[in-house]
């Protein structure tokens, strides 16, 4: 089990920056690639960004390439996701996730993350 929490969500503006964090619980978070996904109001839950096992091969969607940045501290049991240039099109809710044991990677599949935190909000203002 993994219990995961985000953080550091805010206003900004156009342009600015953000870190955002996941902590997790439990003692297999390393065992875990972990991903990113956002929901804008009144769209779909989108994949964002994912990183495997040990902190290799990071992946992103095209729209955030370039942008943002995913990283993990195994010992802290923290995923990160920097997020600069952002753009209001950034705004939604973010959720960090964790993979089922031997889902593939890169996933951008829902259905392939067994644990969810609950969100942080990220608003951008233009």
């Amino acid at each position: 089990q993994v219990q995961l929490v985000e953080s550091g969500g805010g206003l900004v503006q156009a342009g600015d920056s953000l870190r955002l964090s996941c902590e997790a619980s439990g003692r297999t978070f390393s065992n875990h690639h972990m991903a990113w996904f956002r929901q804008a109001p009144t769209k779909e839950r989108e994949f964002v960004a994912a990183i495997e096992r040990y902190g290799y091969n990071p992946y992103y969607i095209n729209s955030v390439k370039g942008r943002f940045t995913t990283s993990r501290d195994d010992r802290k049991k923290t995923l990160y996701l920097q997020m600069n240039s952002l753009s209001p099109e950034d705004t939604a809710l973010y959720f960090c996730a964790a993979a089922y044991y031997g889902a593939s990677y890169p996933s951008m599949r829902e259905d392939d993350y067994a644990f969810w935190g609950p969100g942080t909000q990220v608003t951008v203002s233009s």
